[in-house]
């Protein structure tokens, strides 16, 4: 749709908020240290920091992790989150500003405490991943998800309860044997996954 058609149709398109170049700079520089450089728990936490992501304890990061670029500060991070290899938080559309109003403090994603997110999983922007959920390798969650839940596929949905949280600390077997699979949809039967896919997509080695 071209400017004319938005403005027949009654579009009001609000610019995004600018970026400092050198801000940007520095961002964008930290960026690269953090998905290279060693230090999961230690350097690369503390790059994303600088560049503005608001991270909690016990975080780990590992490699090649991407996140959002622009506007790092729309992130939140809490405690003992594990991040998987080449997962990516995006916290912003051009399309899609942030209420004027809410600007100065506005956060897009928010990861609570004691979040997975598995490794190649996509994070988009406006979401909120609840206290102990997961999200599988490879999934594109597109919407909130609710706290203790397992999420896949693309978009991700809710295909199990955990019991306990996946931390860096908890046991995959300890894990498994609290995870409550939903019932499948008509529409979705193939949902549910094996316990075997489960194995191989919340695997996060130490990189």
């Amino acid at each position: 749709m071209n400017p004319r058609d938005q403005s027949q149709a009654g579009y009001k398109l609000r610019a995004m908020p600018g970026e400092r170049l050198i801000v940007g700079i520095k961002n964008r520089l930290l960026q690269i240290l953090a998905r290279s450089m060693p230090g999961a728990f230690t350097f690369r936490v503390w790059a994303h920091r600088m560049r503005g992501v608001a991270m909690g304890k016990r975080v780990h990061v590992a490699t090649d992790v991407l996140i959002e670029t622009a506007y790092p500060h729309w992130v939140s991070v809490g405690n003992n989150v594990q991040l998987g290899a080449r997962c990516m938080i995006l916290a912003h559309m051009h399309t899609l500003p942030p209420p004027e109003t809410d600007e100065k403090d506005y956060v897009s994603v928010r990861i609570e405490d004691d979040v997975y997110i598995g490794p190649g999983a996509i994070i988009l922007p406006n979401v909120r991943l609840g206290r102990g959920a997961v999200v599988t390798a490879g999934s594109v969650v597109s919407r909130s998800v609710p706290p203790m839940t397992m999420v896949r596929g693309n978009p991700a949905q809710p295909v199990a309860r955990c019991g306990v949280p996946l931390t860096w600390d908890t046991p995959l077997k300890v894990f498994y044997q609290n995870l409550k699979p939903l019932e499948p949809r008509a529409s979705a039967a193939d949902a549910v996954p094996k316990a075997s896919e489960l194995t191989r997509e919340t695997s996060c080695p130490d990189t």
